[in-house]
């Protein structure tokens, strides 16, 4: 890369519209979406060039300047802060159907004909926050993060006037309160207005604005925009001294913190409509933006009953609002391809704005739901963005079709490879058949290698690993870890020739030496993410983290599955024949244990330590269920067992330790007797776990 100095009018012309058009792509990603795909060295190298450019030549300085914009994107020196108990999410429902569906899951699951109490709670559109209190003083703030492991925001949280930093009367040694930061929509109109008249960049809306301002590294820069919360739950606590979410709130008043003045106790779904559809009808006028209602059983003691799936709890779910629609017109429909090989048929749009974001791409699934909804290029159509937000094509306006319009045939054929791309009977998406020889598919498991939920190595952003593999840089994952010994080594020649990277346009010292760090730091990783990461299809980190659970470590699990020894793995309660025999699969292909023995050769993967404190008698134990249950319901019982350290099965095998028999036991309870297997009644398995 040219040094400054050497740079022709031209040609600074044409590096200014390039820096220029990355850094705004860049700002895309932070402000708009809040994951950076740049290290902040990439930025900072990115924004230094462009200033000394314009210093040179002020007569080339752009409108689009990244000077002439707001800041630059949030730093990476957060510390982490582990949460005791995670900060789950919610699932999302769309209409009253699905929410009597949900509370019809609570009675069954209850085993009662009566409506519990719901505590229903506007959901604000802002940041995730947790603060912790330790003999009634705050003594540390965290994001969300990725549920587990947030980022820590103490200074940033402090600047916030409605946080109480000392908090006195009837408190619990250890307190941690969970709530929203929001801009509000007054305080984000005055915030945009400013930057316009200063010539910077402006947020796109209030949740950005409050995201990006949270995440300041300077926490002055904070204290000046103004940021709201709202608190509604609490994590871990000494002693909980509350019996309801309605009772959680007036302890919150008591110790001044903001709590929603919007918030309903409803005890009929008659009650939790009527306050959906007020909602609806104020949400335009409220001083913040919401995007639902959050339904929270209100009594304490029920929650616990209910307890938790893998991600979020029994006991609370979002109802979202109707998606905000949009008329556009498709100008164009491309064939995106995965990393499990799938054709996914993307539209691109005439740009629109929907619900204040600006959307120019959508998904159209598969070639049935363009063939259902008679999906053409150039035709007009209905947008909408999902729960606000994933762009869907909701309806194609035919009156408006042009005559020359024609049906889109999907490809048989890999656009990226020439693959055959074939459609299994019992699937609706059609897959290249390439494999890795497919650069669509080696690139997108490269890219989920590197994503937050596995590796998540900072610097390998989507646009990188793609140039890196078309430059032979990066072929498979394996290859991140030899990057920096390649760098510098190897002859001209060979495959581990130096590639010096510090040459590269747009790179320098400093921005190769983050990556390398960045992939340092990563060479030791938790056995979930390292499974997740390896990109089996059907596998997503959920199901990671239950393989991760009942095998322990990579080896055992390795070894089964190259042996195609499934019987443990189908025994996992949500671990179904069809997901199984993809695992085996994967396993089966020589080229990914070759990936996967190189990886072990660069990396540390971690056995997974159940961190709960088991001390029931069932601790450790494998468990079946069979039969009709009287005092609980079956899905009780077994929420139950898994909180006290027990393994709950879905099949009976030497591994079992207990089969529980309720009423009409059947072949499970007969397979156990032949075993010579623990057999106990309802009654037994309660005097057990008492």
């Amino acid at each position: 890369m040219l040094s400054v100095n050497e740079l022709t009018e031209k040609q600074a012309q044409e590096e200014l519209k390039r820096i220029a058009e990355e850094m705004a792509k860049a700002d895309i990603a932070y402000y708009q979406n809040d994951d950076p795909y740049l290290t902040d060295a990439e930025y900072d190298s990115l924004k230094q060039r462009n200033e000394e450019i314009e210093k040179r030549f002020p007569n080339l300085i752009r409108t689009d300047s990244p000077s002439q914009k707001i800041g630059a994107a949030v730093k990476s020196g957060f510390g982490k802060v582990k949460h005791r108990f995670p900060m789950l999410s919610l699932a999302d429902v769309f209409n009253v159907e699905e929410v009597d569906s949900f509370i019809m899951s609570v009675k069954r699951f209850l085993n009662t004909s009566a409506m519990p109490a719901l505590m229903a709670e506007p959901k604000i559109d802002g940041l995730s926050f947790s603060a912790r209190y330790e003999k009634g003083k705050f003594v540390q703030g965290a994001t969300r993060g990725d549920g587990t492991t947030g980022e820590d925001i103490t200074e940033n949280l402090k600047t916030i006037s409605e946080l109480p930093l000392n908090i006195t009367g009837n408190v619990p040694d250890i307190l941690e309160i969970r709530g929203e930061v929001y801009m509000s929509k007054a305080d984000f109109f005055n915030l945009n207005k400013k930057y316009e008249s200063e010539g910077k960049k402006t947020f796109a809306n209030p949740r950005n604005a409050a995201a990006g301002s949270l995440r300041q590294l300077d926490s002055k820069i904070t204290a000046e925009r103004k940021l709201s919360i709202f608190a509604y739950t609490w994590g871990e606590v000494s002693e909980r001294i509350w019996n309801s979410q309605e009772d959680f709130f007036k302890h919150l008043k008591s110790w001044g913190f903001p709590t929603n003045p919007l918030n309903k106790l409803c005890s009929n779904l008659n009650e939790i409509e009527q306050n959906f559809q007020k909602l609806m009808e104020i949400r335009a006028s409220l001083p913040y933006d919401i995007d639902g209602i959050v339904y929270k059983v209100n009594d304490i003691s029920l929650q616990e009953r209910l307890g938790f799936l893998t991600r979020t709890p029994r006991w609370a779910i979002a109802h979202k609002f109707p998606a905000e629609q949009a008329l556009t017109k498709i100008n164009n429909i491309r064939i995106q391809v995965g990393r499990t090989g799938a054709l996914t048929p993307v539209a691109d749009l005439e740009p629109v704005n929907v619900g204040g974001v600006i959307v120019s791409h959508a998904t159209l699934h598969n070639e049935d739901e363009i063939k259902r909804k008679d999906i053409r290029i150039n035709d007009t159509v209905v947008i909408q963005r999902a729960g606000d937000v994933i762009p869907q094509i909701v309806e194609v306006i035919k009156e408006k079709r042009p005559e020359n319009s024609q049906e889109f045939i999907f490809p048989t054929t890999c656009p990226q490879c020439g693959a055959h791309a074939i459609r299994e009977e019992d699937e609706a998406v059609r897959r290249c058949t390439g494999g890795l020889t497919c650069p669509a598919q080696a690139i997108e498991r490269i890219i989920h290698f590197v994503s937050k939920d596995a590796f998540d190595i900072n610097g390998l952003g989507e646009k990188i690993v793609e140039d890196f593999y078309h430059e032979g840089i990066l072929k498979n994952p394996a290859d991140i870890f030899t990057l920096e010994e390649r760098n510098n080594g190897g002859d001209l020649f060979s495959y581990n020739r130096g590639i010096h990277l510090e040459s590269r346009e747009g790179w320098g010292k400093k921005s190769v030496e983050n990556l390398f760090k960045a992939i340092r730091e990563k060479r030791t990783i938790s056995l979930p993410r390292f499974i997740y990461a390896l990109g089996i299809r059907q596998v997503g980190s959920a199901t990671a983290l239950l393989i991760a659970k009942n095998y322990g470590d990579f080896a055992s699990f390795s070894h089964d599955m190259q042996l195609k020894e499934t019987g443990k793995l189908v025994s996992i309660d949500g671990i179904g024949a069809s997901m199984a025999t993809d695992i085996v699969e994967f396993f089966q292909e020589q080229h990914n244990i070759e990936i996967i023995n190189k990886l072990q050769q660069n990396i540390t993967i971690e056995n997974y330590i159940d961190e709960t404190d088991y001390s029931s008698p069932i601790a450790g134990k494998t468990i079946v269920f069979t039969g009709t249950l009287e005092q609980m319901t079956r899905s009780e019982a077994k929420a139950k067992a898994q909180s006290l350290g027990a393994k709950v099965s879905g099949s009976v095998s030497k591994n079992t330790d207990y089969v529980i028999i309720g009423n009409d036991a059947g072949s499970k309870a007969t397979k156990a007797s032949e075993l010579g297997i623990t057999i106990l009644k309802e009654e037994e398995f309660i005097n057990l776990i008492k």
